[in-house]
């Protein structure tokens, strides 16, 4: 059994432009951000998709509604079934903080000074931990917490979907991030993190999961 999965990137958001820490937290599409989900539409307007699903936060259904929008095969298609399991990951005490100064103070103890210094020492899942353990309240996710969630997700659609099947799937940097780190082949994602809007294509096995393209834009 395999399904082709595109997932998306969220257009830019009112956070991102501050580069703040975005989570669970919420905040609207900047116009940018709207224009990065009709780009990808425009990129994807001739897939046609069995089924499309977002992360349950406003930017990931807002920029799965301008894709969709744009696409020319849906036929009955028009919205997005929301899902919780596929939210970004959850920052705890640091939502909302600015990014560069949390990623500083993560880092601090372990020999790096922002996130791209952290990505290129350790592996995305040593960082989540990292970060749960510098948590005054330890609520942000660890590596297990997380992949507990996100796996839900993917066994969701590999039980509802059948072989040949292919989806629409918007969601978080962080999260497509740490499916590179963890499934890609020589993916440097301090390097190479997703671009608001970016399109990674993914092959979904019942066992596995195979990262075709990663993180275009056109």
């Amino acid at each position: 059994m395999a399904i082709t999965v595109y997932i998306v990137r969220h257009g830019q958001t009112l956070l991102n432009r501050y580069k703040k820490m975005q989570g669970w937290v919420d905040s609207p599409l900047t116009e940018k951000g709207i224009q990065d989900g009709k780009r990808a539409g425009k990129i994807l307007e001739n897939i046609k998709f069995d089924k499309a699903y977002s992360s349950d936060t406003m930017r990931a259904i807002r920029t799965c509604e301008y894709i969709l929008s744009e696409n020319k095969v849906l036929g009955d298609l028009k919205e997005p079934q929301a899902m919780m399991e596929f939210r970004e990951q959850k920052y705890g005490y640091f939502e909302g903080s600015d990014s560069p100064q949390t990623w500083m103070l993560i880092g601090a103890t372990h020999g790096a000074g922002s996130f791209k210094e952290l990505v290129n020492k350790y592996p995305l899942d040593e960082i989540k931990d990292f970060m749960h353990e510098t948590d005054p309240f330890h609520e942000s996710e660890d590596s297990k917490t997380y992949w507990k969630r996100i796996n839900s997700g993917f066994d969701y659609l590999r039980k509802n979907h059948k072989d040949g099947e292919t989806i629409l799937l918007v969601c978080h940097g962080s999260t497509i991030a740490s499916l590179a780190d963890k499934y890609g082949d020589n993916i440097n994602v301090g390097e190479n993190y997703p671009q608001n809007g970016s399109i990674t294509k993914l092959k979904v096995t019942e066992n596995d999961i195979e990262i075709e393209e990663y993180n275009k834009i056109d």
